[in-house]
């Protein structure tokens, strides 16, 4: 199983597909399957009976596994996509980096 390169909580860019060019949070990450959950991307329509959750049942829009592939991280300064890369700090700990900026992700 690689390491993927986002986390969730990290702001993306969608560099591939219907909704290229989009940005969002990332809600979960499914690294088995190599797949992200972004807040507000890749939304399809969904027919669902009624049921406890929602009542009325019916047609419900929800946002939909994409490919982390297709997502770049947004650079924290600029808001662009970017490369990550990692580096050690003085004290020791792993972070990762915007390759565009240099700037510290986490």
């Amino acid at each position: 199983m690689p390491k993927l390169h986002i986390k969730k909580g990290d702001k993306v860019v969608v560099i591939a597909g219907k909704d290229k060019k989009k940005t969002g949070t990332v809600l979960a990450v499914f690294p088995k399957e190599q797949r992200a959950l972004v807040q507000g991307v890749n939304i399809v329509k969904r027919h669902t009976k009624p049921n406890p959750a929602n009542p009325e049942g019916g047609i419900i829009e929800k946002e939909a596994p994409i490919h982390v592939s297709n997502l770049m991280l947004a650079d924290p300064k600029t808001g662009e996509p970017t490369r990550i890369g990692y580096k050690f700090l003085e004290d020791g700990t792993k972070v990762r980096y915007a390759k565009k900026s240099g700037e510290v992700i986490d």
